[in-house]
């Protein structure tokens, strides 16, 4: 039988290199010279040798996921994945999730949960755009059907209508029909469903400043008047008015215009 004649500690902190028979024969982490109780003079087998080389292996790639753990918290795919990229093979990746999950340093749930929370407090993101992150980080449809729960109505309604008004000043010189279209598909892009969107917009009583929209008006208005110079007075007048329409302008206003230019509206 083989017997450990030395152990010696590396110059990396944990990390220790054992001696069998005379010889080096493998290196090992501190946590694994406990858990195996490793002494100088300790009969060593094959298998014995087998199990220490494979719990190091381990031991290596929980280090690497606390690693990885240390900034933020991770998802069990993301943590999965990091390893993967390391080179860890796959019945190694499997053991050290057995030892994250027992000490509780993965947990998918957790980790929706506190997106979720977050997105609320701090955020501008609806239901649809969250669902999609966690999606893509790998969470399961049922865990992220719990976490949405924490994101309830009152909550969506408060933090879309933070995020319109933010759209609305954004927005503010461009025309009033534009402005709210404009609005209503940034909340979208952001997650938030239509008829939340409806309700947001809605309590944010939007009005047109008059003056401002006849600014506006005039300002494009005449940059498409003459850019349509050589077509026909008709269709001058009727490409116009499509132009300006398509833009958001209201049609009374852009009649009205088109009259005070000497030209009929209709």
């Amino acid at each position: 039988m083989a017997v450990i004649t030395t152990i010696e500690a590396q110059k990396r902190s944990g990390r220790y290199n054992v001696y069998v028979d005379g010889e080096y024969a493998f290196p090992v982490s501190e946590s694994v010279l406990i858990d195996f109780r490793l002494f100088k003079g300790m009969e060593i087998d094959e298998e014995l040798k087998s199990q220490l080389v494979d719990a190091d292996n381990v031991s290596k790639a929980y280090n690497r996921a606390l690693d990885y753990l240390s900034n933020q918290l991770r998802t069990e795919k993301e943590i999965h994945d990091k390893l993967v990229e390391l080179e860890i093979p796959e019945e190694t990746i499997d053991l050290t999730f057995h030892k994250l999950r027992e000490l509780n340093l993965v947990d998918d749930a957790h980790y929706a949960a506190s997106y979720v929370r977050t997105v609320m407090h701090t955020g501008d993101k609806g239901p649809r755009v969250i669902r999609q992150h966690l999606r893509q980080k790998g969470v399961g449809e049922k865990v992220i059907d719990d976490a949405l729960v924490l994101y309830t109505p009152e909550e969506r309604l408060a933090v879309g209508t933070a995020a319109a008004e933010k759209l609305a000043k954004r927005y503010q010189r461009q025309p009033f029909g534009n402005q709210q279209q404009k609005i209503r598909q940034g909340l979208m892009s952001r997650g938030f469903g239509t008829d939340e969107i409806g309700q947001m917009i809605e309590t944010l009583s939007l009005t047109p400043d008059v003056d401002e929209q006849h600014e506006l008006l005039v300002k494009q208005g005449e940059k498409i008047w003459h850019r349509y110079r050589a077509l026909s007075p008709s269709e001058r007048k009727y490409k116009t008015k499509q132009m300006l329409y398509r833009k958001g302008f209201q049609l009374d206003d852009i009649s009205q215009w088109l009259a005070d230019l000497g030209e009929s509206g209709e």
